[in-house]
């Protein structure tokens, strides 16, 4: 898989709610529901579905390197 391919992927993902899950630093796993809003060549942003609905950014190179995984 390559960072074009997931950004294909994530640009057809846009809008649906989806699980995550994020590994963060120093082992801190961290699982949430949101749905993808908008995609740029770079980056990608989750609405959150909780209270509160925070944006979240990452890099398309983050699911390349299983930071980011998309639980289904």
């Amino acid at each position: 898989m390559n960072v074009e391919k997931i950004r294909k992927e994530m640009s057809q993902k846009k809008g649906m709610l989806l699980k995550f899950k994020f590994n963060g630093s120093r082992n801190q796993i961290e699982e949430f529901e949101g749905r993808i809003v908008d995609t740029y060549p770079a980056i990608f942003t989750i609405e959150t579905n909780n209270v509160d609905g925070r944006i979240k950014s990452f890099t398309y190179s983050d699911i390349l390197i299983e930071n980011l995984e998309i639980i289904e």
